[in-house]
């Protein structure tokens, strides 16, 4: 039984704007690109993904009835509903942020956070994940790699 190995393969650079876009649709298609999946050549055990970077962080959108707030654009009732925990360990360590409160702080973890827990979790989930540039305004330091257009097939 033979095993496919890393070959060098082509990287493309590819943009997407996230603004006004749903979190878990955005991962999705972002996981999707950075594992390979759609390469016609794609190989479970191979890193042959592209590169994202993705501009307008901070203007990502969650699903729900939209709401006034003066400061995020896009606030819905989820934005107010829904939690991210976390825990240190240590007695009463459980740390817990609303999404608008974490929007308001670090709006690039919401989207890194959902794109790393649709990938391996492996090595190769990892270097997968290291290929994934965010931004929070309009603007990227990737104009050298001319990163096209993010592709609508996926």
């Amino acid at each position: 039984m033979t095993v496919e190995q890393a070959a060098p393969c082509n990287k493309k650079w590819f943009a997407v704007d996230a603004d006004g876009q749903v979190v878990g649709r955005l991962a999705t298609r972002i996981a999707t690109v950075l594992m390979g999946k759609h390469k016609p050549d794609y190989t479970p055990n191979v890193d042959s993904g592209d590169y994202v970077v993705v501009v307008n962080v901070d203007r990502i959108r969650f699903t729900g009835r939209q709401m006034s707030h003066p400061t995020i654009p896009y606030y819905t009732t989820k934005t107010a509903q829904k939690v991210y925990q976390r825990f240190s360990g240590f007695p009463s360590g459980r740390k817990i942020m609303t999404a608008a409160d974490r929007l308001a702080k670090k709006p690039d973890d919401i989207l890194m956070n959902a794109v790393r827990r649709m990938l391996p979790k492996t090595k190769l989930g990892r270097n997968m994940l290291m290929k994934l540039r965010l931004f929070s305004g309009p603007k990227h330091d990737h104009q050298a790699q001319r990163p096209a257009e993010f592709p609508t097939f996926v």
